[in-house]
């Protein structure tokens, strides 16, 4: 039987996200796109705010997907979009308890990540460490 190899490597990229507020104003936003292996089916996403920074994580494949087709049912979903300068947009909108935030960022940019992170894991071939993941769920005996 075959020895399992966790898959190793880590991705970030900054990005910069025009946001629209209620009242029509657009404003830009930092943040950075993080991918590990070792959780290789999420994308974390951390906004950049005066308050501190505010992280959210996601399926990877849901960002794939939302560049070319709308994506996600829950509290993340993502669609293709052009913007008022003619040019490709990925539009993101997040929904909590306390509200909502609709941005979009560039979408070569998000290409550009997301091309990364199947570089380091190829869809299909995501491993999850199960003694890992049990190790660090129950206390040492």
């Amino acid at each position: 039987m075959g020895e399992s190899h966790p898959l190793t490597g880590t991705l970030t990229q900054d990005v910069v996200l025009d946001c629209v507020d209620l009242s029509g104003t657009t404003r830009q936003l930092e943040a950075e796109l993080a991918y590990n292996a070792e959780d290789p089916f999420a994308v974390t996403m951390t906004f950049k705010t005066r308050g501190g920074n505010v992280p959210w994580v996601f399926h990877r494949e849901l960002l794939l997907n939302g560049m070319s087709d709308p994506a996600g049912e829950g509290d993340v979903r993502i669609s293709p979009s052009i913007d008022f300068d003619g040019r490709a947009v990925t539009v993101i909108e997040l929904q909590s308890n306390t509200g909502s935030f609709v941005a979009q960022a560039r979408t070569p940019e998000i290409y550009d990540f997301v091309t990364g992170t199947l570089s380091i894991v190829a869809l299909g071939d995501e491993v999850i460490d199960v003694d890992k993941m049990i190790d660090t769920l129950l206390p040492s005996i």
